[in-house]
C-alpha cells in the first residue's frame, strides 16, 4: 500500500496592481487589524509577486493563489484563477 501525503498549499485572494511584467503580476492583499491597546482597526496591506503563464489577469482583478517552488528570486506564487469580486 501506497503512503500518500498531502501538502497544504497556503491559498489567497487579492486584487492586480500591477501587470507590466512578463508572465507575472503583483496582488496586493488587505487585512484589517486591531490595535490591542487603544482598539482602533488600521488597515495592513503587502504584496506578492505571482506567476501569470498566460497574461489573462488584468489591473483591477481579483484573483485566487497559492505557495509553489521558487520559480525566480521574487516568485513562489502562482495563480489558480479569478475570484469573485467581494462587495464593499
Amino acid at each position: 500500500m501506497q503512503n500518500k501525503t498531502t501538502i497544504k498549499q497556503k491559498v489567497f485572494q487579492g486584487v492586480v496592481v500591477s501587470d507590466k511584467m512578463a508572465k507575472t503580476i503583483v496582488v496586493r492583499i488587505d487585512k484589517m487589524k486591531m490595535n490591542a491597546k487603544y482598539g482602533k482597526q488600521f488597515k495592513q496591506s503587502r504584496r506578492f509577486h505571482v506567476h501569470d503563464e498566460k497574461g489573462e489577469h488584468k489591473v483591477g482583478d481579483v484573483v485566487r493563489f497559492v505557495e509553489t517552488r521558487p520559480l525566480s528570486r521574487m516568485k513562489r506564487w502562482r495563480v489558480v484563477g479569478k475570484a469573485a469580486a467581494q462587495a464593499k
